[in-house]
């Protein structure tokens, strides 16, 4: 049978209804304590489902920005089209076993179809390099917000909790090191060629490179293009992704306020439950981006909250209703993205011109 792209984002849809059914029948607390949680968060669950239209329009905007650096056409794909292919990409993402090995070619696959096979890998590559950048600089950033908390005695600071923040500094700077060095010199290439040293995928990787070595180093030069000749567009895109992990918090911070936790309220108190609300979410994805290979990060992400919320001295019941009531949304935005998957408009005539003008690799 041959897989056309049409039968392939088929099979992405089938198997996300089929991890959003699993999820559904597997969740750890019974559907009368589902509900009666949803209705402790009441008229909450607009702003907090409602957030995310904002955070994943900054991801449009960061991945659209290096999309037409790589390209060099501001007009080859639309604003609307990569808002639509960002949510459908991530609800794979977090439905599918190891996070990337869904959303990642879905995207390829939709957009070659505006700017061919070559410049959408690089340019997912990319984005995806300027996500996990940006959630190495967020990490790196809350450690010291948790520093500042410490000191003024708002979260406690021991041996052990200098240890942890010393090593998240430490994996952290390392990972922008290497990021950087990646930027400037590109890395498909080096990817395959680490691939071929592991065992099992040596024969594979020879392959692979023999058919697509020349593709791979376009793609290469076009990586390490955007740092070098697009600074502007490179931090523009930067500061998108890492602004929409700040703007995440936000999330948290509602849940805080729906409980009375607001710290004596005021712009202080404000503030304070805001510095909270980073911490508990840089704690949380941390921990469900240590086990990346699970769908959703289930238990992960729980166990990130319960940390967190520890530290901050906050209650149990507190711990549970954040990570039911962020389960609901994970699952509803992930219906959303599916079903922007069986949405397809028609392309423009522009995008359909620079679609056929590409050259495609050999």
């Amino acid at each position: 049978m041959k897989w056309t792209k049409k039968k392939v984002t088929n099979l992405f849809f089938i198997i996300g209804v089929v991890a959003v059914v699993v999820m559904l029948f597997t969740f750890d607390v019974s559907f009368v304590e589902l509900w009666q949680h949803i209705c402790r968060a009441g008229l909450w669950l607009i702003p907090i489902i409602g957030i995310w239209i904002i955070i994943y329009g900054f991801n449009a905007l960061s991945w659209l920005s290096i999309i037409r650096s790589t390209t060099g056409d501001r007009k080859c794909v639309s604003f609307l089209r990569i808002y639509k292919l960002t949510i459908s990409g991530y609800a794979l993402n977090y439905a599918t076993p190891v996070g990337g090995l869904g959303g990642e070619p879905y995207r390829i696959m939709e957009l070659s179809k505006n700017i061919g096979n070559q410049q959408a890998t690089s340019s997912v590559m990319l984005y995806v390099m300027m996500h996990f950048l940006a959630h190495f600089l967020f990490w790196f950033t809350s450690i010291f917000i948790y520093i500042g908390l410490a000191l003024n005695g708002h979260v406690p600071f021991t041996i052990a909790i200098d240890i942890l923040l010393g090593l998240t500094a430490a994996v952290c700077l390392l990972a922008i090191y290497l990021f950087s060095r990646g930027y400037r010199n590109g890395m498909a290439y080096k990817l395959i060629r680490f691939l071929c040293k592991l065992p099992g995928l040596k024969r594979w990787g020879m392959r692979f490179l023999k058919r697509n070595g020349n593709a791979l180093h376009n793609i290469d030069n076009q990586i390490a293009a955007l740092h070098k000749h697009n600074k502007k567009s490179f931090y523009y895109s930067l500061f998108m992704e890492f602004i929409s992990r700040v703007v995440q918090s936000l999330e948290i911070m509602f849940m805080l306020l729906l409980f009375n936790l607001d710290n004596g309220g005021g712009t202080a108190g404000l503030l304070l439950t805001f510095l909270e609300s980073v911490l508990i979410l840089a704690i949380t994805t941390l921990c469900a981006n240590i086990i990346g290979f699970l769908p959703m990060q289930l238990g992960v992400q729980e166990g990130g909250f319960v940390l967190s919320i520890a530290l901050l001295g906050l209650k149990d019941f507190f711990g549970m209703f954040v990570c039911i009531i962020c389960r609901v949304r994970e699952i509803l935005w992930i219906l959303i993205g599916l079903i922007l998957m069986k949405i397809d408009p028609k392309k423009s005539s522009h995008e359909i011109e620079a679609a056929t003008n590409i050259v495609q690799p050999e």
